[in-house]
């Protein structure tokens, strides 16, 4: 609604996105996601433009009645969820697709991040995934147990080299007391899973909440029936997949696969430079100059 009042004062005043930016000192493209309706605006930048578009103060009365987070995802929608990470003394996650945040490596981080950010922005965002890691890799650290599908471990995250010290990773933390890392597997193996990734968390006060995300938030909630009902569902998914054992097999076999990828190129450019030489060779001896041989004239043969 902000949005769409804000376009009708601009259109009015014959202004551009880009000139009423100029004017109240933003960038284009903030005054283009606020009238989509994908940016919550500061007071001050409401109050900036009644000045410019000379709306009496309209725009800045309208900020005040808009009950903006509902309508507009806030940006640190995960904080919550990382603020139950540093106090929670038990969390169980199923994960599909990506490795999870607390297990992931570095360069894992940054490939996944640049997909959609860059520069400062995806430094941060990696420095602050990491950061999560710290208390569960610590000594004495919160019993975290994980299902991962197997899809985690097949979608190519960076290339085969990430990959491949993504797997160590996993086979590293893996040994640590208090962290257990099972695999879903694909195939014949009929495992009832969860219809997404989700969590399971408990926290000092003794309260449970399941965690589960959507595509660009994430929710919560501590409903006691709901919270069992995924409970349940969870601890028959950890009864009928492979081991923590068994489960390190699979991660390995992964490893391997992904070191024998990361090699073929290097393989490949070996047979192609001994087939370049081969060529070369040939050409070379072609490139010679021909003789003729000297036979003798059949007269000139003896009887």
């Amino acid at each position: 609604m902000f949005g769409e009042v804000l376009r009708h004062f601009r259109e009015m005043a014959l202004l551009t996105q880009e000139r009423l930016a100029k004017e109240v000192y933003c960038d284009r493209s903030h005054v283009a996601r606020v009238e989509a309706g994908a940016r919550v605006p500061q007071d001050t930048f409401a109050k900036k433009c009644d000045e410019v578009l000379g709306t009496g103060g309209v725009l800045a009365r309208l900020w005040a009645k808009v009950d903006w987070y509902p309508q507009v995802e806030h940006p640190d929608w995960f904080r919550r969820r990382a603020e139950m990470d540093a106090v929670a003394v038990t969390l169980q996650e199923y994960q599909e697709r990506v490795i999870p945040g607390l297990l992931q490596t570095s360069d894992y981080a940054r490939s996944l991040s640049s997909r959609y950010v860059s520069g400062v922005e995806l430094e941060e965002r990696v420095r602050a995934r990491l950061s999560r890691q710290q208390r569960f890799l610590a000594d004495g650290g919160p019993l975290y147990v994980v299902v991962i599908d197997e899809s985690c471990l097949r979608n190519v995250v960076g290339g085969p080299a990430v990959m491949r010290e993504q797997c160590a990773h996993l086979l590293g933390v893996a040994q640590r007391p208090n962290i257990r890392i099972q695999v879903a597997p694909a195939g014949p193996l009929e495992l009832v899973r969860p219809s997404g990734s989700m969590s399971l968390i408990t926290l000092p006060d003794g309260d449970r909440w399941l965690y589960s995300e959507s595509l660009n938030r994430g929710h919560f909630t501590s409903d006691p029936a709901v919270y069992e009902t995924y409970n349940q569902l969870y601890a028959v998914l950890r009864a009928d997949a492979p081991s923590a054992p068994q489960s390190a097999a699979l991660i390995h076999k992964a490893m391997e696969r992904y070191e024998h990828d990361g090699q073929q190129p290097a393989r490949r450019s070996d047979l192609d430079q001994e087939q370049l030489q081969r060529r070369q060779r040939r050409q070379l001896h072609r490139s010679k100059p021909r003789l003729p041989l000297r036979r003798p004239h059949p007269r000139q043969q003896n009887p």
